[in-house]
């Protein structure tokens, strides 16, 4: 029997796991991938990836793919789906799962920013049932560690998710540094804790680049892995940044 102490180290270690996972498919496969067109993934790593956020974040990839175009094309102007601009970035923090569920429940918005991603029969059998995904993913965590651990964990994991996907949308257009001319920031930290996603500055200048570190201090995760799923040929970047320094 885990003591307290145990217990809640435990958890943070398996949720933080869990959530740099999840961060990573989101980043790698719905981000830059998929929204973004920036690399290509292996059809069996592109599928687990998928499989992996159905049952870590319960994510509708076209539906994630067109609020996020949204958000390109309006961004921080009338029609951006969670503006910190528009609504505060204190609010975009607290309810940005309300604001994402809100636009990606628009069928207009997923049809219009998502054509290319129609949905299929396993979609319509399982990936589109989002709570049984996460039922699953639940299941496995106590399965792998036990009722308590897992329940802890995935609260943990809920938590550190959201939290940063929040921030993201949040922070990051509000604070930060600018090296370029927009209203994102870079958050170094954020970035740490997403996989890159924290330097949005640099995104917002080049939306279609696999890379978003342009300079030799950034770190980015995500092009890091990026960069191994190349080299063993399981990933093909399309574009990146070349004049990063």
């Amino acid at each position: 029997m885990l003591d307290l102490v145990q217990l809640t180290f435990l958890s943070l270690v398996i949720g933080l796991c869990v959530t740099l996972l999840a961060n990573l498919g989101t980043t790698i496969y719905l981000h830059r991938s998929l929204a973004h067109k920036a690399l290509t993934l292996k059809t069996p790593l592109a599928f687990l990836c998928r499989l992996g956020l159905w049952l870590s974040t319960g994510i509708r990839p076209r539906q994630w793919v067109a609020v996020h175009r949204k958000h390109h094309v309006f961004t921080d102007q009338e029609g951006d789906p969670h503006s910190p601009v528009l609504l505060g970035w204190k609010k975009v923090q607290l309810m940005n799962v309300a604001l994402y569920r809100r636009a990606a429940k628009d069928v207009g918005t997923v049809a219009r920013y998502a054509r290319d991603i129609p949905q299929t029969k396993i979609d319509r059998l399982f990936f589109d049932h989002a709570l049984l995904g996460l039922g699953l993913g639940l299941g496995s965590l106590i399965a792998i560690f036990g009722l308590r651990l897992g329940l802890v964990s995935a609260f943990v994991h809920l938590n550190l998710y959201l939290a940063g996907s929040a921030a993201v949308n949040a922070l990051a257009h509000n604070f930060g540094r600018r090296p370029y001319a927009n209203r994102a920031g870079n958050l170094q930290l954020l970035a740490l804790l997403t996989a890159g996603e924290g330097l949005h500055n640099n995104h917002h200048e080049s939306p279609a680049s696999a890379r978003l570190s342009h300079r030799w201090y950034e770190i980015d995760f995500g092009w890091w892995v990026i960069r191994i799923l190349s080299f063993v040929r399981l990933a093909k970047v399309r574009i990146s940044r070349t004049n990063a320094v």
